[in-house]
């Protein structure tokens, strides 16, 4: 009985330290997770804490409020993790089959990547959109929540002995073009070219605080609500639903369900992933 008495007590205690460090990531650096779902919250924080060997979160906010690496180090613990180009072809896939149909009635078309996961979920949209030949008309807005992950967008690269790994990802989601033409490569670093570079507007944007920036005939967000609590989620859907032209497209990372909010404003699309059309 002492034994659970003393682990309940030391559940307590950490769900304490979490409160606070969120409390204090807010109140020092502006940023809010403490909506956020706990037990993948509380996964990330552990993992970093284990390569910093630090045995509490109260060791972990220590170090965050003083030292500015750890505390860059948290926020990017807790943010949408970098992706590579191509990485869920099936989802590439599907989206290369609402990609017409939601873009192509419309003279300038605006596509909003929420939480995008760095440059390689970005440049992959744009590999797609040229194969699409909708890239000359369309502008993607990419969003990120911190300052951290901004700055990691500006010389960005990737790297050649990849390309091949991407090319057949890219080749499994129905590409047909050659990736490294598409890209500038020098010496062992690729950069996409700029004509399909330059469609990318890069932005720091909180899905947490921030209000609808813009009307958008596609938003994709295929992360950052599986980290949501609900209250949270509810707020997110809302405001994709605010940001969204009507017939406009939403990809997320799983079905609505009933309880979601504005569930009855959409149609579901006949994707294999949980693809909507705005109706009302």
């Amino acid at each position: 009985m002492n034994r659970l008495a003393h682990g309940d007590d030391a559940l307590a205690t950490e769900e304490l330290e979490t409160d606070l460090l969120l409390e204090a990531l807010y109140q020092r650096f502006g940023y809010d997770f403490r909506a956020y779902e706990r037990v993948a919250l509380k996964r990330k924080l552990h993992a970093l804490m284990g390569m910093r060997q630090l045995a509490t979160v109260s060791q972990l906010q220590d170090r965050m409020l003083h030292d500015a690496v750890t505390g860059a180090a948290v926020l990017r613990a807790l943010s949408v993790q970098p992706g590579v180009l191509f990485d869920d072809p099936e989802q590439a896939r599907s989206l290369r089959s609402v990609l017409g149909a939601s873009l192509r009635a419309s003279a300038a078309p605006r596509i909003w990547i929420a939480e995008c996961a760095g440059v390689a979920e970005a440049w992959s949209l744009a590999i797609l959109l040229a194969d699409e030949e909708l890239h000359a008309r369309t502008e993607i807005f990419a969003t990120v929540a911190n300052e951290e992950l901004l700055a990691g967008v500006a010389d960005a690269s990737i790297d050649v002995d990849c390309l091949p790994a991407y090319q057949e990802n890219y080749l499994k989601s129905g590409g047909a073009a050659t990736l490294a033409d598409l890209f500038d490569i020098q010496g062992k670093r690729a950069v996409l070219q700029a004509p399909l570079r330059n469609r990318i507007t890069w932005a720091q944007y909180n899905l947490v605080t921030d209000a609808s920036f813009n009307e958008f005939q596609l938003i994709v967000c295929r992360q950052a609500l599986a980290d949501f609590g609900p209250l949270l989620r509810q707020r997110t859907l809302k405001l994709f639903y605010d940001s969204l032209s009507l017939f406009g497209v939403l990809g997320l990372e799983r079905e609505l369900d009933d309880s979601d909010t504005l569930r009855s404003a959409y149609q579901r699309l006949p994707a294999h992933r949980p693809w909507y059309k705005r109706i009302a």
